[in-house]
């Protein structure tokens, strides 16, 4: 028998009726012969739920106790959906991420999986038990204390997990039938990807495709775990994630197609450092306190010097959540680097246009920078890499650009593909 990880995410869990109907899906795969592990999620929106209530409590509570509060409503879940599939007939087990093994870091609210010592999860595994593992936490190596992983944290724990007991495959269970060529809420003639690499599918999640987390990506490619991503609403076959875009086209296949997918961010902000001295040093000194307050940079441009003043200005972006801690680690910096002032922008949006077959195909990118001309979209920054091109745009104008640059790229199916049965995405 092989092993088979399956990850459910809170709008599959959304209430009682869905539970019970995860709980047969699961029994399903048992009765096919699999040994099945289970990652899920906080049902519903029971994590935005109690971070409300925590805001309520205390504008700004210590991350010990937000973590451990957080950390119930997986553990809700699992129990939750061990007791449904109890009443099928089929015993399980279910563990909190520490009792699963899930080693961390200590970083409180986006800790990463160190290790996993499925000691436990075998033994339950061996007794003939389905298991079911709280995702999104774990525990810290050095603390000890609970830890959790961030949003999308249940995709990265089931990926772990699925490393971590030599599975046969990880199945991302979501609220659409798999990775599409754009999010189906803004392009309803999106279609269904039937395959895509790790290389194309990482660009997408960090380019703002909410349907696997960047991090469970990384983690798959790194241990050589294929990702099927489904929709636990129908039994359609969703969209596998593997291979890299450097392995061989198969004798006889066709080429891979130009474009995977146009994928867009909201969560981002943008802010510009005004007026720096143009010296060595300063900008690493910038973003040398931004990554000692572990925040992520996502695109960075530097204008050239003015020649009167020996002054640039230096824009990047960043999550959205994290603008205030980065605006306020830069206010401590603006006396010892002499710069003139901070602008700080969450008014934007980031379209990426992301294929491996960029690499070989000319004029991508002036047939993307015309589709959005077209639709009328001024563009703010630009940054590039082997198989993406992102740009900055304003907020009001990020549909109708997914919507140009997809018709522009010949994405859009002959007929509607796309059902989001859920909510979120995730």
């Amino acid at each position: 028998m092989g092993i088979v990880v399956q990850k459910y995410g809170g709008s599959s869990l959304s209430d009682a009726d869905a539970i019970k109907r995860v709980a047969r899906r699961i029994v399903d795969a048992k009765k096919a012969g699999n040994d099945v592990v289970v990652a899920v999620s906080a049902m519903g929106d029971s994590t935005d739920e109690l971070l409300d209530l925590a805001a309520q409590v205390s504008p700004l509570p210590p991350a010990r106790e937000l973590d451990m509060l957080l950390t119930a409503g997986e553990r809700i879940s699992m129990a939750l959906v061990a007791m449904a599939i109890s009443d099928l007939g089929f015993t399980a087990q279910s563990f909190t991420g520490s009792q699963a093994g899930v080693i961390t870091d200590d970083v409180h609210g986006k800790a990463k999986i160190l290790d996993v010592t499925p000691g436990r999860i075998r033994s339950a595994i061996d007794e003939g038990h389905v298991v079911i593992v709280a995702g999104f936490q774990g525990v810290s190596q050095q603390t000890k204390e609970i830890t959790t992983l961030g949003r999308g944290g249940t995709d990265t724990t089931a990926v772990a997990l699925a490393a971590a007991l030599d599975a046969d495959v990880c199945e991302i269970y979501t609220d659409v039938d798999g990775v599409f060529t754009a999010d189906p809420r803004i392009v309803p003639a999106a279609r269904k990807l039937a395959t895509v690499t790790y290389e194309e599918m990482l660009e997408l999640a960090a380019s703002g495709a909410k349907v696997l987390h960047l991090r469970s990506v990384e983690y798959a490619r790194r241990h050589n775990i294929p990702i099927h991503v489904r929709s636990s609403f129908s039994t359609l076959e969703g969209t596998i994630v593997t291979g890299s875009i450097n392995d061989p086209v198969s004798e006889g296949s066709m080429e891979a197609p130009i474009i995977a997918g146009v994928a867009h961010d909201r969560s981002e902000a943008k802010i510009t450092v005004v007026g720096v001295p143009d010296k060595v040093g300063e900008a690493a000194a910038i973003f040398t306190a931004l990554a000692d307050a572990q925040i992520n940079i996502d695109m960075i441009v530097q204008n050239v010097s003015a020649a009167a003043t020996n002054l640039t200005d230096i824009s990047f972006t960043l999550p959205t959540s994290d603008g205030q801690s980065a605006m306020a680690t830069l206010d401590g910096l603006k006396d010892r680097i002499g710069f003139e002032s901070l602008l700080y922008d969450e008014s934007i949006g980031k379209i990426s246009l992301i294929g491996a077959g960029m690499r070989s195909h000319p004029g991508i990118s002036a047939k993307f920078f015309t589709a959005l001309a077209e639709a009328g979209v001024n563009i703010g920054m630009i940054s590039t890499s082997e198989i993406r091109i992102s740009v900055i745009v304003d907020q009001d104008d990020v549909d109708r650009a997914v919507q140009a640059t997809h018709t522009a790229f010949d994405l859009d199916a002959d007929e509607v593909e796309a059902v989001v049965y859920g909510g979120s995405g995730r």
